[in-house]
């Protein structure tokens, strides 16, 4: 598990670095590494947690909050997070799902991976029941996998040209932290392997201390251009793992 570990830190420090919580590739290495299919989301959205939670208090103590970019999405997403974690899935078709999330989130990266450092002063108000909507989408697929989601709307977000790319690396976070704790909850009522969660505990602490690196990295040391460059890399990455098992 030394080698899982280590890679669980490493997928730590680049998605946090970008205001993401890694759950997307926490779920494809658990998969590689078969662990058992009934507690990897639990293990997924435990690490999103305990990575955002950092990730957010760190971004809101520099002033990069802004609640009117954050809480139309989240009035779609809670909800919807809860009823797709309580939805049982077969393992194939979780596979299938988990390997489109991280090829898309992928490719969203590369294609928006410059916005992360573009201080753009012109910025659109987008239409409330547009937000709530995709916030309702991305809480559904959010709450089936396993993961917060941010790392959709994060490139959402520079796709309409929401905000300044602090403030949407901090909505990506606390939508993620948000998200993960609905689709956590979900989970609960399908599933009852709380107590195995506790055999992974080592992972947890791994992406704690990895996702600290990261955030700093992003305030004080990298660019964000690299960062998100090099997260984009590490997710194509795994989604082709992902598809040579798959298919």
């Amino acid at each position: 598990m030394i080698f899982l570990s280590s890679l669980f830190f490493i997928t730590s420090i680049l998605y946090a670095s970008v205001g993401f919580g890694g759950g997307s590739t926490y779920l494809a290495l658990l998969l590689l590494w078969n662990i058992p299919y009934t507690v990897l989301p639990l293990i997924a959205l435990s690490c999103n947690i305990a990575v955002v939670s950092g990730n957010s208090i760190n971004y809101i103590r520099h002033g990069h909050f802004n609640p009117n970019l954050l809480v139309p999405y989240l009035l779609g997403s809670i909800p919807f997070a809860y009823i797709g974690g309580s939805l049982p899935i077969e393992k194939y078709i979780f596979e299938i799902i988990l390997f489109i999330v991280l090829l898309l989130a992928g490719i969203l990266l590369l294609i928006n991976f410059q916005s992360y450092g573009n201080e753009n002063k012109s910025y659109k108000t987008i239409p409330l029941y547009f937000s709530i909507s995709i916030g309702c989408i991305l809480g559904f697929v959010s709450g089936v996998v396993g993961i917060g989601g941010g790392i959709f709307l994060s490139p959402i977000l520079f796709l309409l040209r929401a905000g300044k790319p602090r403030d949407i690396a901090t909505s990506a976070s606390l939508f993620i932290l948000i998200n993960s704790i609905s689709g956590i909850i979900g989970q609960f009522q399908k599933n009852h392997v709380a107590s195995e969660l506790l055999d992974y505990w080592f992972l947890i602490v791994c992406v704690v201390l990895g996702g600290q690196i990261g955030n700093y990295l992003n305030l004080k040391i990298l660019s964000s251009k690299i960062l998100a460059v090099l997260t984009a890399i590490l997710v194509l990455f795994v989604a082709m793992r992902m598809g040579f098992r798959i298919f």
